[in-house]
């Protein structure tokens, strides 16, 4: 990859001088285990997922490598930083505020054309970038061979094979970050001629505003892109210095002759050329051995497409009540019988010892032994295996083919597929499923996505439904609450489509082949989860 204008990180980067820890932030989409690599560095345990959108909030943790500190960032998974919806916006502000000394892009090496366009932009705004090229271990039984010696040539950046669930090259990529941090000479990509020749002089327009801008933290070509690519952000911001005006009238012309040159606008000029880029390194680094499509590959196809996707979808879904009411019932009864037979007769002889057979006995053995008991022989048991499941759908990834195939029907509410992801996740606790509405696009989207959680029956209203209507009545009897509540969901979310002003938007998101859960990673989530059930709603009840 070229270089056109010389290095572009800004002027005055700290250098490490051992005074303090270095600031490394990892990025990546959702789907590339990025997370997983948080994790494993710093055991805080960050939630991951294998779906696009899953979170907004930023992970922050101080780490020992190389009997060195570290500061540690993670930034929300994203595709880009061009702030079109709030997790962009919050990765890119992460970006900006954390101004790390070195940047690790954890790329999918199964897609790879499309990851490096996020190494791109970073590296457009003049940052050090490391490249880990995970999921190596999926590509190689897709066929694909990645010259990774050969990326970084091209990319005059550290490429580092990783391998995230397994943690096979994360030191690696650390230790290689630890020494790329504080670099003062990264090239910039190289696009077009005329593409370049707008960025250039609108550069040099830029230079003397850069100290004003994001405290000077990104280059004078960073600027220029940005502004080319119409961002509201750096726009207001220039708007507000006082040469703001004239850099301004310049970048619109600029702006305008690039849509006339390209004959499209000049944001999808600038995007269009990254993916050309982008293209053109695959193709120098990376090639197919063998055309024969994989299982998973296969089984992507069935679950995607409407004719089989749909049956594959409900019996999924019914596989999923099926196996709660059973599991979930399995470790009721055992708790429930463990708890009578060892515990509830010691706490009633004690409780007589002390009070008698008083209103005051009565009401702490309702609310020590009923209640308890009521926990671990009702709740614990269904929101156990709930999480283990959600766990188990996430870590495949096949939650992205429920988001597909459901985008029908999401429209008719008003929303688009990527919606029933927190919808899904509203199943487990309504609070970070709404939480998790920021993602999307629009207040519209986001106002009845949350009125839709909150009717969405989560684990702790499931453990009643299976440990009262299920367990007494029948199961026939407990899915028929769960049908009043989808057709009371429905009926809200048609009334608001056509009450609230607006459309809901297309459905843009990576679709990808199932992947094997890692064990430890299914496990791990679902204890972590589940144990913030027990701590904060066990006392409760």
């Amino acid at each position: 990859m070229p270089s056109c204008h010389g290095p572009t990180v800004r002027e005055g980067r700290r250098r490490l001088d051992g005074s303090r820890p270095p600031v490394i932030a990892l990025a990546g989409n959702p789907n590339v285990g990025k997370s997983t690599i948080f994790n494993r560095l710093t055991g805080l345990h960050a939630t991951t997922a294998h779906y696009p959108g899953k979170t907004v909030e930023v992970g922050v943790a101080t780490v020992s490598i190389e009997g060195r500190e570290v500061r540690l960032v993670d930034l929300p998974g994203t595709y880009g930083l061009s702030a079109a919806s709030e997790d962009q916006w919050a990765a890119r502000r992460a970006v900006l505020d954390s101004e790390p000394d070195a940047v690790v892009v954890i790329v999918d090496a199964t897609n790879l054309a499309r990851n490096l366009y996020l190494v791109l932009q970073l590296l457009d705004l003049g940052l050090p970038v490391v490249v880990a090229l995970n999921l190596m271990d999926q590509a190689q039984r897709a066929g694909l061979r990645t010259n990774a010696r050969r990326l970084e040539q091209l990319l005059r950046v550290p490429v580092v094979p990783t391998v995230a669930h397994r943690g096979l090259g994360v030191r690696a990529l650390m230790t290689a970050a630890i020494h790329w941090a504080g670099r003062g000479d990264i090239p910039p990509p190289c696009y077009s001629r005329p593409l370049e020749a707008a960025v250039s002089r609108l550069a040099a327009a830029l230079e003397p505003l850069r100290a004003s801008l994001f405290g000077g933290s990104l280059s004078a070509r960073g600027l220029a892109l940005l502004l080319l690519e119409g961002d509201e952000e750096i726009t207001s911001l220039v708007q507000k210095s006082p040469e703001g005006a004239d850099v301004l009238e310049q970048a619109l012309a600029l702006r305008e002759e690039l849509s006339r040159r390209f004959g499209q606008p000049s944001a999808v000029v600038v995007a269009d050329a990254r993916h050309r880029l982008a293209a053109a390194i695959v193709g120098r680094c990376q090639r197919r051995e063998r055309l024969r499509a994989l299982a998973a590959e296969r089984l992507w196809r069935y679950t995607t497409a409407n004719a089989t996707g749909l049956p594959i979808l409900a019996a999924v879904l019914v596989g999923l009540f099926a196996f709660l009411f059973q599991v979930g019932g399995f470790l009721s009864e055992r708790f429930d019988q463990l708890w009578g037979t060892f515990v509830s007769p010691l706490l009633q002889e004690g409780v007589s010892l002390v009070l008698g057979a008083h209103v005051a006995g009565r009401i702490l053995l309702w609310g020590v032994d009923a209640g308890i008991n009521a926990s671990l022989a009702v709740g614990i048991p269904y929101v156990l295996t709930f999480y283990f499941i959600l766990a188990l759908l996430e870590d495949t990834g096949y939650l992205n083919a429920a988001a597909f195939l459901s985008d029908n029907l999401m429209r008719r509410l008003g929303l688009h597929g990527r919606a029933i992801l927190p919808l899904i996740a509203g199943a487990g606790c309504n609070v970070p499923a709404v939480i998790g509405t920021r993602v999307l696009a629009s207040r519209r989207e986001r106002f009845i996505a949350s009125t839709l959680i909150v009717l969405t029956p989560c684990s702790a209203r499931t453990a009643v439904i299976m440990g009262s209507v299920a367990l007494f009545v029948g199961w026939g009897s407990a899915l028929a609450v769960y049908g009043l509540a989808a057709a009371v969901m429905v009926a809200v979310g048609w009334g608001l489509h056509r009450l609230l002003p607006g459309r809901p938007p297309g459905l843009v998101m990576e679709v990808f082949p199932p992947r094997m859960p890692s064990l430890r990673t299914v496990l791990t989530k679902t204890w972590f989860r589940f144990k913030d059930f027990v701590f904060q709603a066990t006392p409760i009840v």
